[in-house]
């Protein structure tokens, strides 16, 4: 399923060059496989958006929260790490986590995954080509291509997932799902040793590490609800994070990385996200205090970001911070990063209402944001390109 191009907002040539583009299927990879030495015209940034890079300089030395998980069923451990949660929620929307519980073995399995299907034959990877929104299992170059400003220089396998309603994993690549019959659980003693091989890792990527994202994602929401002064429930019975998306993103090397964009400057719309890195290489920056800030991975370590929905129910008190991803040049990459978007139920009724937390308001402190539909507040989101959504600007009282 095609998406609806603006036709007033690109010219002829952009239009045939989106559709050249996209038709192949084959994604940037399917570019830099063709021995590309330039960056075509659709991946360009705009040369205002340039300029602006020497305003926003990043500043030296200075690193988002990082956050030790340890030891979080103690009392005494578990304030601490609630108040370092509020502290970074309100000042930097961004902070990383250690020892969150997700096995090392899984974290690896996962980027081995991703890294193993958009490095698939181009005629495997097409049979998953889509930019059909109701496909729960898809693989395309740039959600927006056609409503940006700028192509980004990436491409994407993405699985949604829901609480009540599991996914097929038989819809997944077999390159990213269980794939060895009567493989070891995780944990077990056949994931030691010399065992525990390349294959392996990738018969647990995306099945494996979304069960442990799920555990994780009820542990994140009890400590935004701490953090915000109520019940450690208070998130989850509202059903904040009933479902999520799953992205395995691919950055190939840029032969010109200083006029493209591996993702361009933008703000998440859900409640939160977990972003897995892989190791050695940093292109993922956030916008603090008007400056781009390096976000170095840091080994075992998950980057937490709020999103705009949790700041919209948490009434300005948690912050959504933008962030962007750079490209990178020929001699570093591929990049390999997986992104878990927590968010509420949009399919059913559609009728799900999220507004500010009533135990947040006061004649002190009123509303700030308007209620929203969430299934309207989301296809305005996805029906404009990352770099011409307004966030949360839109819903303000």
């Amino acid at each position: 399923m095609a998406e609806k191009i603006d036709e007033q907002h690109y010219d002829e040539d952009r239009i045939s060059m989106l559709r050249a583009f996209d038709e192949t299927n084959a994604g940037v990879k399917g570019l830099i496989n063709s021995g590309l030495q330039k960056v075509p015209k659709i991946f360009l940034r705009p040369s205002d958006e340039l300029a602006q890079e020497l305003a926003n300089n990043k500043g030296p030395h200075i690193q988002i929260p990082l956050i030790d998980l340890s030891d979080i069923q103690e009392p005494e451990e578990r304030k601490r790490i609630v108040e370092e949660v509020k502290v970074a929620s309100k000042t930097w929307g961004f902070f990383q986590v250690v020892n969150h519980g997700i096995p090392t073995n899984v974290l690896e399995g996962m980027i081995d995954g991703i890294s193993r299907f958009h490095e698939e034959d181009v005629e495997e990877k097409k049979k998953y080509y889509s930019r059909d929104p109701k496909s729960r299992v898809k693989y395309n170059s740039s959600y927006d291509l056609f409503t940006a400003r700028t192509a980004s220089w990436r491409d994407t396998l993405s699985v949604s997932f829901s609480v009540t309603d599991p996914v097929d994993h038989h819809q997944i690549p077999a390159c990213c799902s269980l794939t060895d019959e009567g493989g070891p659980e995780v944990g077990s003693d056949e994931m030691d040793g010399s065992r525990r091989s390349a294959s392996r890792f990738a018969g647990e990527s995306y099945v494996e590490y979304s069960k442990y994202l799920e555990i994780l994602g009820d542990i994140l929401m009890g400590l935004f609800s701490e953090a915000l002064g109520l019940e450690t429930g208070h998130l989850k019975n509202m059903e904040c994070c009933s479902e999520y998306r799953l992205q395995g993103h691919y950055y190939p090397p840029c032969p010109e990385p200083q006029l493209a964009i591996g993702a361009t400057k933008h703000s998440d719309p859900g409640i939160f996200t977990v972003l897995l890195q892989c190791q050695g290489m940093s292109a993922l920056q956030v916008l603090h205090q008007g400056q781009w800030v390096d976000i170095h991975p840091i080994p075992g370590g998950l980057v937490i970001n709020i999103a705009d929905l949790l700041q919209l129910v948490s009434n300005g008190i948690f912050k959504s911070s933008k962030h962007r991803a750079l490209a990178l040049p020929s001699n570093i990459g591929p990049r390999i990063t997986s992104a878990c978007f927590f968010g509420g139920p949009v399919d059913g009724n559609g009728a799900k209402i999220y507004g500010p937390i009533k135990e947040l308001i006061s004649e002190e402190n009123p509303p700030i944001f308007r209620e929203v539909v969430l299934k309207d507040y989301m296809s305005k989101f996805f029906s404009m390109g990352l770099d011409n959504y307004r966030d949360l600007e839109y819903y303000k009282v």
